[in-house]
């Protein structure tokens, strides 16, 4: 059973299908996303679909550098965080995440 949770990123609203299971899980990653983009935004004032790229592609590198941090060397919240990633449900979530964003830009891509 799938549901949807209305999201809003960079002041656009984003309706997301998920299992009612993951919403709380999935607004918590809207959460962070959105502050991470408002960051950049403010820092480099870029905008739309490059914002967003620069938005991903940070996390994911700070996800990678967790990944390859020594266990041990991180601290107990950190090692908490990482430890208990569904990689499967993550992966499913960024698909997710990646139609909704293919879907809004579409429009965008039909200007150039």
């Amino acid at each position: 059973m799938t549901t949807t949770l209305d999201i809003k990123i960079q002041g656009r609203d984003y309706r997301v299908a998920c299992a009612p299971e993951e919403m709380s899980s999935l607004q918590a990653a809207a959460d962070v996303l959105n502050a991470r983009m408002s960051e950049l935004a403010k820092a480099t004032k870029s905008t739309g679909e490059r914002l967003a790229v620069m938005a991903a592609l940070n996390l994911a590198d700070e996800l990678n550098k967790a990944r390859a941090t020594p266990a041990g060397t991180q601290t107990p919240a950190a090692e908490k965080t990482i430890d208990t990633i569904d990689t499967e449900d993550a992966r499913r979530k960024i698909k997710a995440i990646e139609a909704q964003l293919d879907e809004a830009l579409l429009p965008q891509e039909k200007l150039f």
